[in-house]
């Protein structure tokens, strides 16, 4: 199984003090400790330096160095790949859009979709609930309290009543 990270994850794990920090970071350890593959894309990556170094969007951005540091340190891991567009890129994103049609905001989300299926990564850990409309991936958001014990074990499949 391989899986990808959405730029919110990163953000929440470099955003010292907020609520969703502790919570980005156990998920980031338990990606790079594996054996699970971890294929991050560059639009992802490139929205977290986008957001991560804007002082319009955080009280103390970060620097362009340190920003960089943190995605160096990321991809170092022997579990983790980059990927972007190939060949096939073009045809799956308009059959993604084709399917779940995308504007505005929602562009980046389909760019996403069809990186993941060119790649063959079938999981999105993210915050974005818009992930849930295209049924041929699957979004996870680790800040659900489907995931409030870690990120070890799935949590329990409920009992069946008989």
């Amino acid at each position: 199984m391989s899986q990808t990270l959405d730029t919110n994850v990163l953000l929440y794990a470099s955003n010292d003090g907020a609520p969703e920090q502790e919570r980005a970071l156990a998920l980031l350890r338990h990606l790079v400790a594996g054996p699970d593959l971890v294929v991050l894309l560059w639009p992802a990556l490139m929205g977290y330096l986008r957001i991560a170094t804007h002082p319009a969007v955080f009280a103390r951005p970060l620097s362009h160095a340190d920003a960089v540091a943190n995605l160096d340190q990321l991809m170092s891991h022997p579990h983790m790949r980059v990927a972007g567009e190939h060949e096939r890129f073009w045809s799956i994103y308009q059959q993604v859009t084709t399917e779940t049609p995308a504007r505005a905001n929602g562009v980046p989300d389909a760019h996403l979709v069809a990186l993941m299926l060119e790649h063959g990564i079938s999981t999105i850990w993210s915050r974005d609930r818009d992930f849930l409309k295209y049924p041929m991936i699957q979004a996870e958001d680790p800040f659900s309290d489907r995931y409030r014990h870690g990120f070890d074990r799935r949590p329990p499949t409920p009992k069946r009543r008989r």
